[in-house]
Order: structure tokens, then sequence, then C-alpha cells
């Protein structure tokens, strides 16, 4: 078996004088002792990308950079003033150093200008990043979390990389692919999808149903297949509950191997966890996991951009595609082998253009086999249309308001709240709605301040306005944040019309119940529901319009009656419908050899893979929990 590292090595020039080696996951990083090398290879590196066929990056050996203060001055006299400089973080144990800016484009410079000289200037290596908008404590601590831990970072980026060069001899009579369904199996909620190869195993997804009864809310950790041992990564598709929220466990268990998701995702992921826990906590319910279990998640990340293909295993290459979710949510796919088999797991997406995000991706290189989402494939699921969606909501706001009502919108921390938010902020700069207050409470205001320090991710109208337009919508003044119980309790008693956001969406805890108790008394307030209402939770009753609840222990109960107006607007739906599933499926590229049909409830997911047989003459399938399904 070739070593890859010294393939490479025996393609570099001895002048070149690399003093050492490493890897950093699939990635190739050579340390150089030369200055003009590092400065300048003359193409030698690209030629070696070209023949491998394996990214391959150079840096200065961190002897010979500039010190960490005289490079600060040097960075700052070179950067732009209207780059607005934020921070500067120095990664010398990889001669790395991150810049933060408001305007990352002016900091990179045409051509990237600016980045060759201070690579010239300093001998480190630039990295440019965004600085939320509006600050995020948790952007904050996850890059401190990763900075001070570069140490670790790079000895533990080094060991991935060993693991996906070493000791794989490919044999075709043994290569073999199966796929088992250890939650989200013909239910909304525990996602997690274990891929087996001869070579390999990795997890899709680890989350939690929060409306299942206790002891069926976790994944089938326990099945004969699963060994937190053998695993060997982890993909993270996007940061919701009943996707990521088990991910911690698995380190808690033992698990210390990569976690690959965008950066938004992981960001969110963290938060969301972090806020999982806090509310377990409250609710004084046993904890499954700790803030360091969250803490060793965030060490272990390897974000990739969408497109961006990598190695995570000697046998199996990941490409992550949009899939028009969630902010950097994503569709997995995963090329098998040498042409083996390629499958890609679309986890939750939405094949439409949002007020926020663009469409999931339809085309892929290779493509025998999808594993859709079926939240929304029965033959009933035919939501009203984004802009019908929208005229119901302003009829319902302005009908509220002129009632002098408050309106309650328990909302999902990620996606769907950063949409509303978009289109309430429009109507009334369009004045199409009066000017009231929005507050927004529990994950939404934290999650939106992530969503400023990645509008890379925005479809083209909402990258236009803030790149072009020097415009960003979230920053708008109607938007309050509430921080504390005394302004929560402010809200409740004064007397003016207002929205309130708050989580959870399925009202299974958060601040979404407190405000329900106090405005469902009321007729002349209302309650609007955007998103998908798990069976048995609280939100889910609502809807189907039960009028009275009890809330409290046994000890002390509270009866809360229900006057106020109830409304469901399903068509801001992160979630594709039955058309768009169809319509998805029709416009894939290659056309798929088997298409298999995962997280959503029984009947709908047996419904949309019996349609999907019979329009494309596809063999389909829709498998229970537990159940395992040889894909080659």
């Amino acid at each position: 078996m070739v070593k890859i590292l010294d393939e490479v090595m025996s393609l570099i020039p001895e002048k070149a004088d690399i003093s050492d080696s490493y890897f950093e996951g699939a990635n190739i990083v050579l340390y150089t002792k030369n200055k003009e090398f590092f400065i300048d290879n003359n193409g030698v590196i690209r030629d070696i990308v070209n023949q491998i066929k394996k990214r391959v990056e150079i840096r200065c050996d961190p002897s010979l950079v500039m010190n960490e203060e005289k490079a600060r001055e040097e960075i700052k006299k070179i950067l732009p003033e209207d780059a607005k400089l934020a921070d500067v973080i120095f990664d010398p144990q990889r001669s790395m150093v991150i810049i933060e800016v408001e305007k990352p484009g002016m900091a990179i410079g045409k051509s990237g200008e600016t980045l060759k000289e201070i690579r010239k200037k300093t001998l480190w290596v630039p990295l440019i990043r965004r600085k939320s908008a509006l600050r995020s404590n948790i952007i904050e601590n996850i890059r401190h979390v990763l900075y001070e831990n570069n140490d670790y970072r790079k000895k533990f980026l080094n060991s991935v990389g060993k693991r996906i060069y070493e000791g794989y001899k490919k044999d075709r009579k043994k290569e073999w692919v199966r796929l088992s369904m250890l939650g989200g199996g013909r239910e909304v909620g525990r996602s997690c999808l274990l891929l087996q190869t001869n070579e390999s195993r990795i997890l899709m997804d680890c989350g939690i149903d929060v409306a299942a009864p206790e002891g069926k809310e976790y994944p089938y950790l326990d099945a004969p297949e699963f060994d937190i041992k053998e695993i060997d990564a982890i993909i993270a598709t996007h940061a919701h509950i009943d996707h990521i929220a088990m991910i911690p466990l698995l380190f808690k268990f033992g698990y210390k191997g990569p976690v690959y998701c965008t950066e938004p995702v992981r960001d969110i992921m963290a938060l969301l966890c972090l806020d999982y826990i806090g509310i377990a906590q409250k609710e004084g319910k046993k904890l499954p996991y700790s803030s360091s279990d969250i803490k060793e998640v965030v060490k272990h990340t390897i974000c990739l951009d969408y497109e961006e293909v990598t190695d995570i295993t000697p046998d199996v290459r990941l490409t992550l595609y949009n899939s028009g979710h969630t902010l950097g949510a994503s569709m997995a796919h995963l090329h098998v082998g040498e042409g083996l088999h390629n499958l890609v797991y679309t986890s939750d997406m939405n094949f439409e253009h949002s007020n926020l995000l663009s469409p999931a991706a339809t085309k892929f290189p290779r493509l025998e086999t999808c594993i859709i989402e079926g939240t929304y494939g029965g033959k009933d699921d035919k939501p009203m249309s984004r802009k019908d969606s929208e005229n119901y909501l302003i009829d319902v706001v302005k009908n509220t308001i002129k009632k002098k009502g408050k309106i309650l919108m328990p909302i999902l921390g990620v996606g769907r709240s950063q949409e509303i938010m978009l289109i309430i902020e429009r109507l009334i700069r369009e004045g199409k709605m009066d000017k009231i207050p929005i507050y927004i409470q529990g994950m939404v205001w934290d999650i939106t301040a992530i969503h400023t320090a990645y509008p890379n991710f925005f479809n083209p109208r909402v990258k236009k306005q803030i790149f072009h337009q020097d415009y960003n919508p979230f920053l708008s003044d109607i938007f309050k944040r509430v921080g504390s119980q005394k302004e929560m309790e402010e809200i409740m008693n004064e007397g003016g019309p207002c929205i309130v956001m708050a989580t959870s969406g399925m009202m299974q805890g958060g601040p979404s119940v407190d405000y329900f108790k106090n405005f469902a008394p009321e007729k002349n307030n209302a309650i609007i529901f955007t998103c998908y209402q798990g069976e048995g939770s609280l939100g889910r009753r609502i809807e189907q319009g039960e009028k009275e609840f009890n809330f409290g222990t046994s000890d002390k109960t509270e009866n809360v009656e229900v006057k106020m107006e109830v409304h469901s607007i399903k068509g801001f739906s992160g979630h594709s419908s039955r058309d768009q599933l169809l319509n998805f499926v029709y416009k894939l590229n290659p056309k798929p050899k088997k298409v298999i049909v995962q997280h959503g409830e029984n009947s709908k997911c047996l419904d949309l893979a019996s349609t999907l047989h019979k329009l494309n003459r596809i063999e389909t399938n829709a498998p229970k929990n537990l159940e395992a399904i040889r894909l080659r």
C-alpha cells in the first residue's frame, strides 16, 4: 500500500525544505522552512493536487512566522478600514491567523490580493471570518473552544486523516452496502440512520422525539449492528432537535471521531443542545448528557461548504448539498468505493424558493439510491402556497391588531422563525401591516444572530439586500429581544397589540407555553402555528381543537380555558409538500434506481413510496425502525 504522505513528499522538490507533514481530516498540510516556497511555489502544489486528486496546502514552519504582536499590527495596517476589523486570533500550532471582520469581501480584496499581502508580510496563513451583525454569545464561545483547543484539534484532525488513508485494501468480492433505520422509520422524530460497508460505519443524524412517551424518545442505539467503538464518522445534516439532540450522548458513551456538518449547523446544534438540557434541568428531568459533552461535539466537528468533496473513511466520500430546509441544512451525498454505490440522504428538505433560502439541489455526479423524507408525503397533504400563506398571515394579524389583541407564534428556533421575521419586516416596510413590536424570546434571537454571521447561505434576493444594498432585514428596530422573566411579564400585562415569537414550536416546554397560558383565555388574542406539531404534543392538541388544559403537578394545578383564535398556516413549512416531493424525485439527475422513504408518519411514508413506485417505475421502500436494507 502506497502511503499518501510518502507519495506527496516524493513529488516535492528538495529546495522546498519541508519540515513536517500532517493530515487535517482528508486534507494534507505541508510545513516549509523555505519562505520563498511558501509565498510562491510556482505551481508545484497545484500540480500535486491534480495528480493525486486530494487537497494539499502549504504553510510556513511555526518557527519562522512573525511575532504575534507585530503580525497583529501588520494585519491592521494591511486591512482596509472598510473591512471593519473585529478581532485577530492566532493558531500558532498551525501557523494560521483567524481575522474576524464585518465585511469579508473587503478583507479578502480583489482576487485575494489583501490575503496574499498578509501571507507575504507575516508568513501566517490568514483565514477570514464574518462577525455576526447581532452579537452571538454562542459563536464567540464556539470559536473560543476551537482556539483554546487548537493543539488538540491538530492531533485529532491528523488521526482522522490517518484513518481515511491507511489500512484499506479494496476487494470487490467482499464489498457491500447496508442501511439500518435506528430512528425515523415511519415516524417523525429521533432520526438516526446507520450506513455500513465492509470497511466503514457512518451514522447520519442522531436525534430525539420530544413528543414521544418516556422510553421511546431515543434512537435504537441498543440495536445489534450499532457499536459506538466502530463508528467512523457522524454526519449532522441540520440543527433540529429530532436530528442532532443525541449526538452529545454519543460522546458521553465514548465516541471520539469526527462530526461533519456546515458551520451554521455546528453553531446552532451547540445552542439547541444546550437549550435542550437547560429545559430538562428546569423541569427536573434526568439530563442525558452535560455541557462538557456538547463541548466535545464542537471540538470534533469538521465543517464543510456546500459541494465541497471530502473523504470521510477509506471507502466513503461525502459531499453536502443545499437542502433548502434551514440555515446550512444539507443533503448528504455518499460515494461508496470506487463507483460501487452512490446515495443521497435528503434528511429534511424543501424543494421550493422560500423567503430565506434557495430550493434543494437535484443534480449530483452519480446516484443509485435516494433516501427521502415523507413528512408531508400523504395524499391529503396539499398545503396552501407560500403566497396564500402570507395573505392568510396578514389577515390574521390585521384582524387581531384591530381588536387590540396579541398574537402568539410558537416557533422552531431555526428556519421558520427567521423566514417569518423577514416576511413581517417586509410587510411593515412596504406599509402592508401596521408597525407593532415583534417580541423575540427563547433561542430565536440567538439563532437569528447566528444567521447574521452566515448570509452567504441565504437565497440570492436576501444576499443582494445585504451585500449590495447594505440593508440587513434582521436588524430592523421592530424586533425586540425578551431577555428576562420581568420583560416577559410586562409583555403579558401591557395592553397594546404585539406579536410574540417564542420557542418551543410544538409547545413541549419553553416560553411559548407560558405565553399560551396567559393569552389563551382572551378571545381577542390569537395563536398561529406555522410548524409541524408532533403527535401527542401540546401544540397538536390545541391545533385539533381541545379547549381546556390542566398544567402543573398533583399538588398544584392550573386550569387554562382556550378562548383565543387558533390558526394553522402550513405553507411556510421548511418541508416539501407531497407534490414537491414527487417533483423533486422527477427532477433528480441522474435518476435513482431505488427510493427509500422515511421521516414521516406510517401512512404518509407508505403512500408516498407507493406513488413514487407507480409514477417512476422504480423500486421503493418505507422501512420501519430496526429494519435493514441491503443497498449493494
